[in-house]
């Protein structure tokens, strides 16, 4: 697929618990817009609670994509998303809607508006233990076969990460090209839609309470019971699992935490999330940051979205 120019897309984005969900259904009803959920595990039906998944009332009010598109037990991939994504871009865009992409998961954004290459296709499990079996017989000769078909990827210095060489093995035999054809190295990218995108913020110590109390709301909502309920339907994914709170439960239901350690543990994952999150913004280029008060965090609506409104609207009219 080629960058497609004529199509321009608006963003919000932050970390986790900054109150995105909330602006974006407020800004998008007044901008025509349909929101292009930008989470890696809001795509997963059923985990709701701890993904903090827009409520029915959000959707009735503005129409939201990239929710619920898979099964827990399902493996889902950024090339998979990215796909999905853009599809849903091209879709809303036909119809005259603005698309609007919400969401703090940095590269899924990416994947979206940067022209990132991923290997196409799932992981192939049975090639991939055979690839493993020779890398422990002779790792040396696996190197070797690397260097004869992506000699780009054996000057790149990672022939010493066994895993990777696996991988870049798995991706030729699969496809016949290169692992370094699909370039995902940041600072590399090309635009695949131009874009205006506002990140919103908070000082650390209120952003670290909003956590808190959001971590704190999901077990009173049930997150423990949720977690449960997918369990018995069937395992998780190894992606799935991976779930900022449901890998927490999961050892709680296991007998390995009490509830008090797992419920700390979450809050501890979710502030390391949120720095990480920021981290990741803040290097890509031609966003806007909003910085949010501590009222924002806590009342229905963050009073900034009529500025964020008022900037989006002001970037996209001069388009």
């Amino acid at each position: 697929m080629e960058p497609l120019r004529d199509i321009r897309v608006a963003a919000i984005l932050g970390p986790t618990a900054v109150g995105k969900s909330r602006l974006a259904v407020e800004v998008a009803s007044r901008l025509q817009a349909e929101i292009v959920s930008v989470d890696s595990m809001q795509v997963y039906r059923g985990m709701d609670i701890g993904t903090a998944k827009p409520d029915a009332g959000m959707r009735r009010r503005v129409p939201h994509h990239l929710l619920d598109v898979a099964d827990p037990g399902e493996e889902f991939s950024v090339a998979l998303y990215q796909e999905m994504a853009r599809r849903a871009v091209e879709d809303i865009s036909s119809r005259g809607k603005l698309p609007l992409l919400v969401g703090g998961t940095g590269l899924y954004f990416e994947a979206v508006v940067f022209d990132l290459r991923f290997p196409p296709g799932k992981p192939d499990d049975e090639l991939r233990r055979s690839l493993e079996r020779q890398a422990l017989e002779d790792p040396e000769a696996l190197r070797q076969r690397l260097r004869e078909v992506d000699p780009a990827f054996a000057s790149s210095g990672d022939l010493r990460n066994l895993r990777r060489v696996i991988r870049a093995l798995e991706v030729y035999e699969r496809t016949g090209l290169p692992f370094s054809s699909f370039s995902t190295r940041r600072g590399q990218q090309r635009p695949f839609y131009p874009y205006v995108g506002v990140v919103l913020n908070a000082p650390r110590p209120a952003l670290y309470r909003a956590i808190e109390e959001r971590v704190d709301g999901m077990f009173a909502a049930g997150l423990v019971e949720e977690v449960k309920r997918l369990t018995e339907r069937g395992a998780l994914s190894a992606t799935a699992r991976q779930a900022l709170g449901y890998k927490e439960v999961l050892r709680y239901l296991d007998n390995e935490w009490t509830l008090e350690e797992t419920i700390s543990q979450i809050k501890r994952r979710s502030r390391l999330y949120a720095k990480r999150q920021i981290t990741w913004f803040r290097k890509v280029p031609g966003l806007r940051w909003f910085e949010l008060g501590e009222r924002d965090l806590t009342g229905d609506l963050p009073a900034a979205w009529e500025q964020v409104l008022d900037y989006l609207t002001g970037e996209l009219g001069d388009a």
